[in-house]
């Protein structure tokens, strides 16, 4: 069993990572072969809706064309059994990023049949595990859940196993609070947070991996 866990965020050692690595920890747990992987690590663009996923007896018919740093992650992508995406929330989405490669993943295996099917050859399951710095009853005021999901469905059409997602409210943004301007938060509260939720984000980050590894 493989699971591949994808950061969109640009930092290592943040937020994201710490709870895809968690994930991964879990998945590992039961007994799954883990890879992470940095999307800033490499050198790529979104779709350029250059078509050559749709033409008819086309080489690249189903399978993206473009050949830069992000083929060889598509191709990593055919031989696992469950993707593990984590970004941060940039203005109410993921990052460029991850939506970017979001875009390159997804388009080539949606056939345009009607009904349209997917091209994808087998079931993976899925998990999503978003971070962002406001607190939850902000989010759902904004309606963050709705805006930020609304790649699964995609997600669960194409792949067509479990998804699962995961948030994680008003996390800890800055290492020192007093050196940048944010009038917005309060350090203390953001300090006691990070100190006594985060864990527990990190302990639902393990058993949200745990589940979609046994569940394959």
């Amino acid at each position: 069993m493989k699971i591949l866990g994808v950061n969109g965020s640009p930092r290592k050692q943040g937020n994201t990572a710490v709870l895809l690595h968690k994930a991964l920890e879990g998945a590992a747990s039961q007994g799954a072969e883990t890879e992470l992987i940095h999307l800033y690590d490499y050198n790529y663009k979104g779709c350029i809706s250059c078509f050559a996923c749709k033409t008819k007896d086309g080489i690249s018919y189903g399978r993206c064309a473009v050949k830069d740093d992000l083929r060889s992650i598509l191709n990593k992508v055919e031989g696992v059994d469950a993707i593990l995406l984590g970004s941060p929330i940039y203005f109410s989405s993921v990052t460029g990023e991850m939506r970017s490669f979001m875009e390159r993943l997804l388009f080539p295996y949606l056939a345009y049949t009607n009904p349209p099917q997917s091209l994808f050859n087998k079931k993976i399951n899925i998990g999503f595990i978003y971070t962002m710095n406001i607190p939850e009853d902000k989010a759902k005021e904004m309606d963050y859940e709705q805006k930020v999901s609304q790649h699964e469905m995609a997600f669960k059409m194409l792949f067509g196993g479990n998804l699962e997602s995961l948030y994680s409210f008003d996390t800890y943004q800055f290492k020192d609070y007093s050196k940048v301007v944010a009038e917005l938060f309060d350090p203390e509260q953001k300090a006691k947070r990070r100190e006594e939720i985060f864990p527990e984000d990190c302990n639902r980050a393990v058993e949200l991996g745990a589940r979609l590894a046994a569940s394959n």
